[in-house]
């Protein structure tokens, strides 16, 4: 247990040797510690997840996210160890706050890269489902794409064809009449088209040509219509039109298990749009409240540290760590006292140096001008000597 205690302490980042001084501050920073930890643990899982979620189908994808995770939860652990124990319980409200605002903007920015991948998990069930409508709709109008292309392509063909379909079926509809007036005339039925006599008369014969006639014309449209049908089909298999085909259950299942990150988080975004197009606002609701979960969880370890009393600990840390820096301050003051006097007595030595220098300088210019003064007297002396002697 004591061991577990002592883990914790270090977590917390206090100074054990001054803490067990005093046992009334042993569950804080216990609590603090713990806090410390297990958020770790929990960015090491959530990172690790997020990295395995981005590399999914890779071979590497469980060693990425486990080294990852380990290296990200150190990361955090370090981070918030650090802050947590700078966090001084001597300064203001504000203070304490300042110093903890850089972790919690990072915890801010962390939940809500972390938070993602999970908010995917979550609502896994849901984001398939609207994969496969999204795949579905795609399918659909790239097929709708491929006909409007195709028909623009074609229009000759496709008008000429559907001009003899027009034609075609307005003459059955036509031969069919006739064959009924055919009849009418060959039973003697009197209307206004038939004569009213019985059997196969010269008016039915006349009546049956007619009908020979168009029905020629319509076997030749027919051949036509199925010879344009035949070139219209092999236009298409070349164009690729005839292998677009709407994806049945098992391709879309298929192509929802391969969806990326960008598919399915904008899947993630649509499921909350209902079919009228309105945004029912639970499901963004449910992942807003996910993400802000994630980041007071991030924000726990900081926030238990300014939430905390002050207390004795916090008072003997202060206390050493103020001794501790008015001997700083003491031993600056002798290393500054020790420097100035090196300095000063350089510069003594300096202006020693400089005056006997000086001194030296003097006494040489001296003796040299003495030494020119005697060589100028034995000059002038023995020019005289000359003089003199020239004279007698």
């Amino acid at each position: 247990m004591k061991k577990i205690q002592s883990f914790f302490w270090f977590c917390s980042g206090a100074n054990q040797s001054v803490l067990k001084k005093h046992a009334t501050e042993y569950n804080k920073y216990f609590s603090i510690g713990a806090t410390v930890f297990f958020t770790a643990v929990f960015a090491a899982l959530s990172g690790g997840y997020a990295l395995w979620f981005v590399f999914s189908g890779n071979s590497m994808a469980v060693v990425f996210a486990i080294v990852f995770g380990l290296l990200w939860g150190l990361a955090i652990f370090n981070l918030d160890r650090y802050i947590v124990s700078s966090i001084s319980k001597h300064g203001s409200a504000f203070k304490q706050l300042f110093q903890a605002l850089p972790r919690l903007i990072l915890a801010i920015l962390v939940a809500v890269v972390i938070a993602r991948p999970l908010e995917l998990k979550i609502f896994d069930k849901e984001i398939r489902s609207k994969l496969k409508e999204n795949y579905l709709s795609d399918q659909k109008s790239k097929i709708d794409t491929i006909n409007l292309s195709f028909a623009k392509k074609y229009t000759i063909e496709l008008n000429k064809r559907s001009a003899l379909q027009k034609e075609a079926d307005s003459l059955d509809k036509e031969i069919k009449q006739l064959r009924f007036v055919l009849n009418q005339e060959i039973f003697g039925d009197r209307t206004n088209q038939t004569s009213g006599k019985m059997g196969y008369g010269p008016y039915a014969k006349m009546k049956e040509s007619v009908i020979i006639e168009k029905e020629k014309r319509l076997s030749f449209l027919r051949a036509e219509g199925l010879n344009l049908d035949s070139l219209i089909s092999a236009r298409k298999e070349a164009d690729g039109l005839n292998r677009q085909v709407i994806l049945d259950e098992k391709a879309l299942d298929s192509l929802a298990n391969l969806a990326g990150f960008a598919d399915r988080n904008r899947a993630l975004a649509q499921i909350s749009v209902l079919r009228n197009g309105k945004d029912d606002g639970s499901t963004a609701t449910a992942v807003l409240f996910i993400s802000l979960l994630f980041v007071a969880f991030e924000c726990l370890p900081v926030i238990v540290k300014l939430l905390t009393a002050k207390g004795p600990y916090d008072e003997d840390i202060y206390a050493v760590e103020a001794v501790k820096m008015n001997e700083l301050l003491k031993d600056a003051e002798k290393s500054i006292q020790a420097r100035n006097q090196l300095q000063d007595n350089l510069i003594e030595q300096e202006i020693t140096k400089q005056a006997r220098l000086a001194e030296e300088r003097s006494n040489a210019e001296t003796a040299t001008g003495l030494v020119e003064i005697e060589s100028w007297k034995e000059k002038k002396i023995a020019n005289n000597k000359e003089f003199y002697t020239d004279q007698t």
